[in-house]
């Protein structure tokens, strides 16, 4: 009986003094990088993704639809506001622009923009998710791009 209580004495004190983690990291974009098993007196790490402070935005950082478009936009994902930019090219240029949801409602419409060629558009009141940012051209031709607001 003796053997018995330290046999179970001494799996409990192994049991209590054993700390099982699992941890998890994740990337901005919410997707799984990272699954860790810790058996004992682990810490969680730090994560190493430090968005890039923007001070001035540059030619490189503007992402276009192919190489020979005349449409730019930054950042995407976007957080809070949307930049686009695009050439008036012929007399070409662009009449009105219209965010949608993925269901496709309206969100937001945007007109009078022929003499400009560029467009802020605040994201900070929309949800979480995708949206479709759509450019109306004088001569009816229409571009879409898609944007995820974190």
């Amino acid at each position: 009986m003796k053997r018995l209580l330290l046999f179970i004495s001494l799996i409990t004190c192994f049991v209590c003094n054993s700390q099982t983690n699992i941890t998890f990291n994740y990337d901005s974009a919410g997707n799984q990088t990272l699954r860790q098993l810790c058996l004992s007196g682990c810490t969680a790490k730090p994560s190493k993704d430090i968005p890039k402070e923007i001070e001035a935005i540059t030619e490189e950082d503007l992402q276009k639809f192919s190489p020979e478009d005349v449409i730019s936009y930054y950042p995407n994902p976007v957080r809070e506001e949307l930049y686009l930019k695009w050439e008036l090219k012929d007399g070409n240029y662009v009449s009105s622009i219209i965010i949608y949801g993925l269901n496709g409602q309206t969100i937001n419409t945007y007109n009078k923009t022929e003499k400009l060629n560029t467009q802020n558009i605040s994201f900070q009141s929309y949800p979480t998710g995708v949206y479709i940012v759509a450019l109306i051209y004088a001569s009816g031709d229409q571009k879409t791009i898609k944007i995820i607001k974190q």
